[in-house]
């Protein structure tokens, strides 16, 4: 069994006991979320597909951490110019566990 859900502002395909990371969420490691935006459920081939959601169905989860992505370097260089300009950035992004999904 799977379902298709949108967790902040962003489409996931989940399982249970499935870790994900996602864009930060203001909630504290160990919390308990429901998310209620969900787009389509496969439960042993019967897909439910909603427009755009299905009512009733909902996937919980749980808060694992809050963790940093890799840094990723930008660069930029105009030649003969003396121009050099470098930049990094990291991502926030919190580690959910999938609890259960019901349909």
């Amino acid at each position: 069994m799977y379902a298709i859900v949108e967790i902040a502002g962003q489409q996931f395909k989940v399982q249970k006991d499935q870790k994900i990371f996602v864009h930060r969420l203001a909630a504290e490691a160990g919390q308990k979320l429901e998310f209620d935006r969900v787009l389509l459920v496969d439960n042993g081939g019967k897909i439910s597909l909603g427009a755009p959601a299905i009512e009733g169905a909902k996937v919980t989860a749980e808060v694992v951490e809050h963790v940093k992505g890799d840094k990723v370097i930008i660069f930029r260089k105009k030649r003969r110019k003396g121009y050099k300009k470098k930049n990094g950035h990291r991502q926030s992004f919190t580690a959910i566990t999938i609890s259960d999904i019901k349909a």
